[in-house]
């Protein structure tokens, strides 16, 4: 009998990119090119530790109107403003009040202080 494999994918931060391809980088001593591309803007851009990213998912998952996919996307791109939250939605077709930006900015500035 075969089994049927689904391929299921999962967002993951890129707090998590880092630390997979760190850990991949010291198993294998050195990354495809690729990778390595990845693993240097994940350096770049990752400004938080995994933990904290993880608590902020969680955190942003509570918020009703948030799929898990914007959750992920906020975590990575730390919002600053109203206009970089309405901007991480603009292909989307919700559109946030001003209650809602607030908290999910709210949010991010418990983990993240520049």
């Amino acid at each position: 009998m075969e089994t049927n494999k689904t391929n299921q994918t999962k967002p993951v931060s890129l707090a998590e990119v880092k630390n997979i391809l760190k850990k991949i980088s010291k198993e294998r001593k050195e990354l495809l090119y690729e990778q390595r591309i990845a693993l240097e803007h994940a350096q770049k851009f990752a400004k938080l530790p995994v933990k904290k990213t993880e608590e902020m998912i969680k955190e942003l998952q509570k918020l009703d109107f948030l799929q898990e996919k914007h959750a992920y996307k906020i975590a990575d791109l730390l919002p600053k403003t109203a206009d970089d939250v309405k901007t991480i939605f603009a292909k989307e077709r919700i559109t946030l009040g001003e209650d809602e930006i607030k908290n999910v900015l709210d949010i991010v500035g418990k983990y993240y202080i520049e």
